[in-house]
């Protein structure tokens, strides 16, 4: 029988069970070891960590490293944020990953200052889940990495550091995110900034100057969340762009500029969105008759009586909801 490489720490185990538990972490069967650690992690028994921390670091098989991160998970002393964070530079690309959603598992702010030394490493894989650990924190301590990060040369760096800014909803970081919406190179980071937007005022200026910037974005994602977060805003000033997209070449453009409109409530809106309810796409029908139950314009309602007879029941149901809430308006 080969003997594993990997030899747990002494730690004095009393208790007999705890014992026999420590002594199969150095089993020559990997599979052994592996059950090993999740019959110690079920004890929930503080002294016992040091031998899950040294398996994630030192177990020579893959598969008992990755169950060790994912065990982790369920503690936050800093020795075992630290221990994450070094399995992130692990050689196995799936004990990686488990670390990664491990560290998104933290809840104690007191993680973030660990968490926050790690944004400046070298690797960007590192960089990205150190980020990502962060904003399921929103901890305001991980406003500066982040936003230091915006300007990273990985894309997937720059888009976790936008995540984690638009957790934290602090202002500062607005007008770098609108320059982000509109000027970054990858079509996803530039979506998250537009999505990441959505806590700002109506009457930003730069943020409404952006998002209607990247509504004529060459890729239609970028469009469609553009055309989202104006409707979140309810940005007046929007009104006229957001029904040029209403003939956007992408249904899903067309839907999201609908539900902005109807989120407006401009009436002069509504001849242009019922229109919609004869649309190819049941789901742009839906969102049509939606919008109009939102913007309770009268005249909408000949077209939804006709609408009444629509082939998808889902469709139907929304009709009756926006009639319902025209009729209610006029009463």
């Amino acid at each position: 029988m080969t003997v594993p490489s990997f030899n747990p720490p002494h730690l004095d185990a009393t208790d007999p069970a705890s014992a026999a538990l420590l002594a199969r972490l150095a089993d020559a069967d990997a599979a052994v070891r592996r059950i090993a650690l999740l019959d110690i992690a079920d004890l929930e028994e503080v002294e016992l960590l040091p031998a899950l921390v040294a398996a994630l670091r030192d177990d020579p098989a893959p598969e008992v490293r990755l169950e060790a991160a994912r065990v982790l998970a369920s503690w936050e002393q800093a020795e075992i944020v630290e221990a994450l964070c070094g399995a992130l530079l692990d050689a196995d690309e799936t004990v990686r990953a488990a670390a990664a959603q491990s560290l998104t598992e933290l809840k104690d702010p007191a993680s973030g200052a660990i968490l926050s030394q790690w944004v400046a490493h070298e690797e960007p894989f590192v960089r990205a889940a150190a980020l990502r650990g962060l904003r399921e924190l929103r901890d305001s301590r991980a406003f500066d990495p982040a936003l230091h990060a915006l300007g990273d040369s990985t894309s997937s760096v720059r888009l976790e550091a936008v995540g984690t800014l638009g957790w934290l909803k602090d202002p500062r970081a607005l007008a770098p995110l609108a320059a982000l919406a509109t000027g970054d190179a990858q079509t996803e980071v530039r979506r998250a900034a537009v999505g990441a937007l959505g806590f700002a005022e109506a009457t930003d200026a730069v943020v409404t100057s952006a998002l209607l910037g990247a509504l004529r974005d060459d890729a239609w994602q970028v469009r469609e969340e553009a055309a989202t977060t104006l409707g979140k805003l309810r940005a007046a000033g929007a009104y006229e762009p957001l029904l040029a997209a209403l003939d956007d070449d992408y249904w899903q453009v067309r839907l999201r500029a609908v539900r902005a409109l109807g989120q407006i409530g401009n009436h002069e809106a509504a001849s242009a969105v019922a229109a919609l309810l004869a649309h190819t796409v049941s789901n742009l029908r839906k969102e049509a008759a939606l919008a109009l139950g939102e913007i309770r314009d009268p005249r909408s309602l000949p077209a939804l009586r006709e609408a009444l007879e629509d082939r998808d029941p889902d469709v139907r149901k929304a009709v009756r909801i926006a009639l319902q809430q025209i009729e209610d308006a006029a009463a």
